[in-house]
C-alpha cells in the first residue's frame, strides 16, 4: 500500500491540490466532547446544523464503518494582496477572498471526484466517497490528525508551508493507506489572528465565539445584528479575512493553481449593491457563494456598511429600504440613516 499512497500522493498535486496527508476515521476520538462543550455553550449561534447528527460529525468512523483511511487535501486559494486594505474604502463593500471567484464547493469536489476515480482504476475493487464542506465531516481535526496543518488560536487550519489561505477537502476510502503522523501547534507565543479581530470574538486562543465572528454574522446570522456590534462590521458584507491575513505563516502561501478563484467580485460599491432586487442579486452573484445568502441578508449587511461609511451622500441610497417588507432590513436602513445623521423619512427628504 504504500506505494500506492506514494503515487496518490503525486496524483493530488498534479491534479492541482496544494497537499495531501492520510489519516483513519478514527484518529480524532477528542473530537466529539470539544463539539458537544462547544454546542453546550451556545457557542455556535444559530448555526443548528452544528448540533445535528453530532454522533456522525464527533464520529467520522460512524460516518460510513466501511472506510478505512482519510485522504485529506488542501487546495489554495491565496490571494496576491493584503485582503484587508479595502477596508478604507468606506463606500465599497469588502468581500471574503474565499468569495471572490467561484463557489469552492463547485471546484473543489470536481478535484476531489477525479482523484477518487484514479484511485479506484488505480486499487480495484476500492469504494470512496468525497466531501467538501457539506457533510457532517470534522475536516480540521482530521486534517490536523493527517499532519496537513493544525488549528491555529484563530481555529482555522494552517501549516508551515501553506500558511492559512487553503480550502479543504477529504476522500474517505475503504483501501487501508498507511497514515501519517499528526501535526502539533506550532503558533507559539504569537497572538497576531487573536488580536486582529474587530469583534474580539475569541474568549480564549483556540476557541471561537461565532456570535461574535463578522463572518457568521454577515453569513450565518439571520435578522438584526447586535447593535453593539454593527459599528464594528466596517463594510465588511460578506465574510471576514482579518484574522486569516495576520498570520505570519502567510509568507509561505501559495499561489492558487484554479483561475476560478481569481478575483471576480471585487470590492463593489455600497450604492450598486443596495439598488439590487432579487433577480439582480441572484444574476450577479451567480455561481458565487454569495449567492446562498440571498438577497435580504445581503442588502442587511449593505445597510450597515452603509451606516458605517461616514458618506452622507449614501443617505440616498438607504432611504427607499426604511419600508422593505423584510423587517431586519426596514430596520438596518433606519440605523444606517441614524448613524449618516439623518432623519428617517420618505424618499427625497433630508
Amino acid at each position: 500500500m504504500s506505494d500506492l499512497k506514494t503515487r496518490l500522493i503525486e496524483r493530488a498535486l498534479a491534479e492541482g491540490f496544494a497537499k495531501a496527508r492520510i489519516t483513519t476515521p478514527d484518529a480524532i476520538p477528542q473530537a466529539a466532547a470539544r463539539l458537544d462543550a462547544f454546542v453546550a455553550a451556545g457557542l455556535h449561534g444559530q448555526m443548528g446544523w452544528m448540533a445535528e447528527r453530532m454522533e456522525w460529525r464527533g464520529n467520522p468512523a460512524a460516518l460510513w464503518p466501511a472506510a478505512r483511511s482519510v485522504i485529506m487535501l488542501a487546495e489554495s486559494y491565496a490571494p496576491e494582496t493584503d485582503p484587508r486594505a479595502v477596508l478604507a474604502a468606506r463606500s465599497h463593500g469588502a468581500v471574503s477572498v474565499y468569495a471572490q471567484g467561484k463557489d469552492y464547493h463547485d471546484l473543489v469536489k470536481k478535484r476531489l471526484k477525479r482523484l477518487g476515480r484514479w484511485l479506484i482504476e488505480a486499487a480495484p475493487g476500492t469504494e470512496i466517497k468525497v466531501f467538501v464542506d457539506t457533510a457532517p465531516v470534522m475536516e480540521k481535526p482530521l486534517a490536523e490528525a493527517a499532519g496537513l496543518g493544525w488549528q491555529g488560536k484563530h481555529t482555522n487550519l494552517l501549516a508551515r508551508d501553506l500558511g492559512n489561505w487553503f480550502f479543504l477537502g477529504a476522500i474517505f476510502t475503504t483501501a487501508e493507506l498507511p497514515p501519517d503522523a499528526p501535526e502539533v501547534s506550532h503558533c507559539g507565543s504569537c497572538t497576531a489572528c487573536l488580536d486582529a479581530c474587530p469583534t474580539r470574538a475569541f474568549p480564549a486562543p483556540y476557541r471561537i465565539d461565532a456570535r461574535r465572528c463578522i463572518s457568521y454574522l454577515t453569513i450565518e446570522h439571520k435578522g438584526p445584528v447586535d447593535p453593539e456590534l454593527r459599528p464594528a462590521l466596517g463594510n465588511r458584507i460578506y465574510g471576514c479575512d482579518d484574522c486569516l491575513a495576520a498570520c505570519p505563516w502567510n509568507k509561505f502561501a501559495v499561489a492558487a493553481r484554479d483561475i476560478g478563484y481569481a478575483a471576480r467580485v471585487g470590492a463593489p460599491p455600497l450604492v450598486e449593491l443596495a439598488a439590487l432586487d432579487d433577480a439582480a442579486f441572484r444574476a450577479r452573484f451567480a455561481g458565487s457563494p454569495i449567492k446562498r445568502i440571498g438577497r435580504d441578508r445581503m442588502l442587511r449587511n449593505v445597510l450597515y456598511a452603509i451606516g458605517n461609511s461616514g458618506d452622507p451622500e449614501l443617505t440616498a441610497a438607504a432611504r427607499p429600504h426604511l419600508t422593505d417588507p423584510d423587517p431586519a432590513v426596514a430596520e438596518a436602513a433606519a440605523w444606517a440613516l441614524a448613524r449618516l445623521g439623518a432623519q428617517p423619512g420618505p424618499a427625497g427628504a433630508q
